[in-house]
């Protein structure tokens, strides 16, 4: 499980701070892991409390959480036996659990979840190129995912083309994948790969620019029959 901000820099690392707190806190009472939900939903209620006193500030940051819950039945700590499957105290016949989770938290407290999100200063930008994709027909893969990040990222960041940046990115896969359900750094090479796609498609977006301004008629030319 993962966890990034925008805003303020000493707000965002109490609040990953805290995001640990509470996911070592639920493990010791329930001796599992934390759920991306309810991770998102305790860090909601945390911001949320900064918002009622006039002795606390609230926080300058607008957060974002991802991470991925095993489908499969994992042991808890100390486990002896096996408790019921189905039923009391068990899952529900027929529902599908795990999978991936991202949800955007606001400094109000409230938090929504997403397939893709994006904040800081190009976040319309990103999010224009995220509804691009389609992200909840499924259809892309891990390495084409980080691939169109980077893309994104690349694309937020065209306006500020004078000051350079240094492209950093994590992921987090299923049980089969590649991290094994935690959340690590992508490797160098994926990484310097992704950001060759993105360089690419960047100039290609540049280049039809300039062909569609060269298509245009120059000012005082008369349009020809």
């Amino acid at each position: 499980m993962g966890a990034v901000s925008s805003g303020l820099v000493p707000d965002g690392r109490h609040f990953v701070s805290r995001a640990r707190d509470e996911a070592s806190s639920w493990r010791d009472v329930y001796k599992t892991p934390i759920t991306t939900a309810d991770l998102a939903s305790r860090m909601g209620g945390y911001l949320q409390a900064y918002t009622l006193y006039s002795s606390v500030r609230p926080f300058g940051i607008t957060a974002i959480i991802g991470g991925w819950d095993s489908e499969e039945e994992l042991p808890v700590d100390g486990q002896v036996g096996s408790g019921p499957s189905i039923g009391s105290g068990g899952k529900v016949e027929g529902k599908k659990y795990g999978g991936p989770g991202l949800y955007m938290i606001e400094p109000s407290g409230l938090y929504w979840g997403y397939y893709g999100a994006a904040t800081g200063k190009g976040r319309q930008v990103a999010k224009a190129e995220l509804e691009k994709l389609d992200l909840a027909a499924g259809n892309l893969s891990l390495l084409e995912g980080v691939k169109e990040a980077a893309r994104i990222i690349y694309v937020a960041h065209d306006d500020n083309k004078d000051k350079d940046f240094e492209l950093e990115m994590t992921w987090i896969s299923n049980l089969e994948g590649p991290t094994k359900g935690r959340h690590q750094e992508v490797p160098k090479d994926i990484l310097e790969e992704a950001e060759k796609y993105a360089k690419k498609a960047l100039e290609g977006e540049d280049d039809e620019e300039e062909a569609k301004d060269d298509d245009k008629p120059a000012e005082g030319d008369r349009m020809e029959e």
